[in-house]
Parts: structure tokens; C-alpha cells; sequence
């Protein structure tokens, strides 16, 4: 093994997540590439002489008595979620609280039309209302109530503690939060439109999964979805009523039928000398006319045409760069009340986190599986990169 093989390496880098697994997983999945790596062998074997030297009374309160790679992440991602997520190797873990408090920035996707218990679409659905009244102007004005600081209450499913136990314990198990999920000042620094998506023009849907009807009496005691609905309804009926004095003479219902409308004249009641008394009845049936370009000023009322057929649920494109605490589903559920529906978060991607941005340097989860002859140098290169920043930074305090 070369001298260089023999340096212990450690510090804080970044990876992108692959989507429908948890952060917790990926942490388990680099300690099953990074454990029996020769890259990591040196770690190992300084940490296997350290516990060595212990006493054996802190050799028994040790929790973790495995010997492998110490790996922690520096701010949860959802499931759902992918993007930059920030690992400490080594004592790089002791570095990723500074990483809790730093900005970022997120490319969500917020779909229209229903709540979940989860405030995105790998929940269970709780409620489905109108959408039809939501436009990209509507929601362009409602965002301007969510930039700046703002108070933010997170969602119930969150890691957040209350009373020892966090909150998404509770919503699993179907019990109450003993105390209010009070609200939180978190700050957008940035939030902006990136793409209106039509009904019908996305693959974006609601779950098809409906909570129990526990879960929904939970739901509404929690998020008073029957006051977001009813407001919903009365948006949309002011909508229709707003159509309908469109429609009007000077604001008043007319009863007057349009000229389209309006019946025509009984054929029968015409003759070659003028119009027939409608009263007078032709003492024998009429032979049957046929149409001729005589006949063109007859006009035969249009049939009312059917509502076009329901397409959807619009969905929007938001990138926003935020603080730390901030929680992007609870914009999604949050923006869908603002605008008189519902909403959850479809898509999620973290685009940036501190100074680690996705496509400059960033290590691509999918390097993990071509072996460790070609992820191991991009692991080294980016902990280099990371121990010469921080050295920068200690020469400049």
C-alpha cells in the first residue's frame, strides 16, 4: 500500500439522491461501498487503534459497536425528493450542523386539486376539490404573500419533536399531537414561476389511495380542510356569478331570449303569397317542402354544446432558494388554501445547499455501482477539495 493509500481521509461532500429512497438509506448504501474500500482502510484502522485505547468502561457505553465507516447527512431529503445531499465522513460529521443553517435551493412541482396526509403525492388523499378557478395569474398573486419572512407551520409528517416524539410518530400511529404545531419564521429569499402546466398537458396525479375516515377526522381538526374546501366552492360560484353579470345588460339579468334563440316561424304559416294566419288551419296536410336556396334565410337554432370534458388538475414549476427550516411541502399544501383549492408537492429536486450545486460538484449517485475504481477517485478529489476550502477558511479568521 503507498504512502498516499495511508492517509486517512475524511471530511464533508456532496451526492446527488436518487429519488424513492430515504436519506437514511443512502447513508447505509455508501457504508456498504465504503466499509471493505481500500480508500477507507486507513480510516478503519485508525478507528479500530482508538477504541482499542479506550477504557473498557467506554468501550460498554459505545452504542455502535460495529466498526464501519462513520457517515451522517447534513439535512434530510424527502423520499420523493432528489438532489444535493450534503455526507460527513469521519470528522467531517462534526462539520454538517453549519450546513443545517446555510440556504437552499429547491425546483419544486405543486399539483392542484387535493390534500394528502403527507402534503405530497405519496400519501393517502384526504380531500379532492375545485380546481377550475386556479390560473397562473391567480397563483402569480398569491405568491407574493409567501416571499420574505414568512411564518411557516411544518407538516405532521416531519421529524420535528414534540413532547420527545416526532411528529410523523404520531400521524403514523392515528394519534393527535397533544399540542398545536405552532409556526415557524423561516425567510424565501427567492421564489419564482418556472413553467404553468395545463390539465392534461402533465403526468402529474393525485394518489389514488383515500385515507381512513380516522385519519381524514384527524385531518380536519389539524388542517380545517372543510373551511379550505367551502372557501374553494365559493370562489368558484363567484366565478360563475362574475360570468354571468358579464353576460348581463348593465348589471341586471336580462329576460330576454337571444336572437339565436328565438323561435322560428312555423313552416306550415308559410305561403307563396305571404305569411298564413296561424290560426287558419290548410284544410289538407302540406306536401313535405324540400330545402331549396330559397329556403337558406331559414334558421335552425344551434344545440347547446356539452362542457368540454375535465382534463385535470393544473400543476406549476416554483424555484425558490430558502433558509433553514423551511419545508417545501408545506408551501405546496399552504399555496394550494392561498388560492382558494387544495395542493400537494409532485416533484422535488435540490438544486443547490451551501457551496455544493448539482453539476459542478456534486458526485452522481449511479458511480456507486461502476466499483470502486471509479468512485473512488471522484470521493477523494471532492474530500480534497473540501479540506483545502476549510483550510482557506481557518487561515481567514
Amino acid at each position: 500500500m503507498s504512502k498516499a493509500q495511508l492517509k486517512v481521509i475524511e471530511g464533508v461532500f456532496a451526492i446527488n439522491k436518487p429519488p424513492d429512497i430515504s436519506s437514511a438509506q443512502v447513508i447505509r448504501n455508501l457504508q456498504q461501498q465504503f466499509n471493505p474500500s481500500s480508500l477507507f482502510a486507513p480510516w478503519l484502522a485508525a478507528e479500530r487503534a482508538f477504541r482499542d485505547a479506550e477504557s473498557r468502561t467506554q468501550q460498554r457505553r459505545r452504542k455502535d459497536k460495529r466498526l464501519q465507516i462513520k457517515i451522517g447527512h447534513g439535512g434530510t431529503l424527502d423520499p420523493m425528493a432528489t438532489g444535493v445531499l450534503i455526507m460527513g465522513v469521519g470528522k467531517g460529521t462534526k462539520e454538517l450542523r453549519g450546513f443545517l443553517e446555510c440556504t437552499k435551493s429547491y425546483e419544486a412541482t405543486v399539483l392542484f386539486g387535493g390534500a394528502t396526509d403527507t402534503y405530497d403525492t405519496l400519501g393517502k388523499v384526504l380531500r379532492r376539490t375545485e380546481y377550475g378557478h386556479v390560473t397562473r395569474e391567480k397563483v402569480e398573486k398569491e405568491l407574493e404573500k409567501f416571499r420574505g419572512k414568512i411564518m411557516q407551520r411544518p407538516p405532521v409528517y416531519s421529524a420535528l419533536r414534540v413532547q420527545g416524539k416526532r411528529l410523523y410518530e404520531y400521524a403514523r400511529e392515528g394519534k393527535e399531537v397533544p399540542t398545536e404545531i405552532k409556526e415557524r419564521p423561516v425567510e424565501v429569499k427567492e421564489l419564482q414561476i418556472v413553467e404553468w402546466l395545463d390539465g392534461g398537458s402533465h403526468r402529474y396525479k393525485l394518489p389514488e389511495e383515500e385515507a381512513g375516515v380516522e385519519a381524514k377526522e384527524l385531518a380536519e381538526k389539524v388542517l380545517h380542510l372543510d373551511e379550505v374546501v367551502a372557501g374553494a366552492r365559493e370562489d368558484v360560484n363567484g366565478a360563475k356569478r362574475k360570468r354571468e353579470l358579464e353576460d348581463c345588460e348593465d348589471g341586471v339579468v336580462s329576460n330576454k331570449r337571444p336572437a339565436l334563440e328565438q323561435e322560428e316561424p312555423d313552416p306550415r304559416t308559410l305561403m307563396s303569397g305571404g305569411l298564413q294566419s296561424p290560426d287558419q288551419k290548410p284544410s289538407e296536410p302540406p306536401e313535405p317542402v324540400s330545402p331549396t336556396p330559397a329556403d337558406s334565410h331559414i334558421h335552425t337554432p344551434p344545440q347547446k354544446s356539452s362542457p368540454p370534458p375535465d382534463k385535470g388538475p393544473p400543476a406549476i414549476k416554483l424555484r425558490m432558494t430558502v433558509t433553514s427550516g423551511f419545508y417545501v411541502r408545506s408551501l405546496s399544501h399552504d399555496l394550494g388554501e392561498a388560492v382558494g383549492s387544495l395542493a400537494c408537492m409532485s416533484e422535488l429536486v435540490r438544486t443547490r445547499q451551501g457551496n455544493f450545486e448539482l453539476g459542478k460538484n456534486v458526485l452522481e449517485y449511479e458511480v456507486l455501482d461502476k466499483g470502486e475504481d471509479v468512485w473512488a477517485p471522484q470521493v477523494e478529489e471532492l474530500l480534497r477539495q473540501w479540506e483545502q476550502k476549510a483550510a482557506e477558511l481557518d487561515k481567514g479568521r
